[in-house]
């Protein structure tokens, strides 16, 4: 298997089996100390911003870090909607890890809100979860590797013995016999 099929096998999964489900929202015109208590209370670094349940901006932990701490603004006092990021950079459910990761590299993004056909969000992705899906897939990819690599049998002429075999495994980079290996593990 070529580096890139171990790729396109990782990407192909939907967004929908990553993303997280009910993510974090909030009306623009609540003040960003509102947004912030959300933000807490979900255990979350962002909040999705709405008008008429339609997603229309994000906020983030660096909005406020950028946009309102260090302008010594009181967060009571600044809404939402002032200081959100927008336009909002959506996806659908049914695109690949693949687009969403492609899309937050070129936006500059680490979160992706995951919209469905009436853009009304309904989960959202981020670049950790993308991160979180990839290592757990390489890992699992090394483990069936590593499976086939032990397991296989080839047929031929061992490597060391110069005998015919059917049951040739692959050891320390040689195809050996079971006696020849026999013999290596006895070594």
């Amino acid at each position: 298997m070529k580096q890139s099929d171990n790729m396109d096998f990782e990407t192909r999964i939907p967004v929908r089996e990553v993303m997280k489900l009910h993510p974090t929202t909030i009306d623009g015109n609540a003040t960003t100390a509102e947004a912030a208590q959300v933000m807490c209370r979900d255990e979350v670094g962002s909040c999705i911003v709405l008008h008429h349940n339609l997603p229309i901006g994000i906020v983030t932990e660096e909005d406020f870090n950028c946009k309102i701490m260090a302008l010594d603004k009181k967060p009571g006092e600044v809404f939402v909607r002032d200081v959100m990021s927008t336009p909002l950079i959506t996806i659908g459910a049914d695109a690949s890890i693949a687009d969403a990761a492609r899309m937050m590299a070129n936006k500059r993004v680490r979160r992706l809100p995951v919209v469905n056909g009436d853009q009304k969000v309904i989960g959202i992705i981020t670049v950790r979860d993308i991160l979180s899906i990839a290592t757990e897939m390489n890992e699992i990819m090394s483990d069936l590797i590593e499976i086939n690599r032990v397991q296989a049998y080839n047929d031929g002429i061992c490597d060391r013995c110069g005998s015919m075999s059917d049951e040739l495994r692959n050891f320390d980079s040689q195809n050996l016999c079971p006696i020849c290996r026999e013999e290596e593990s006895i070594l």
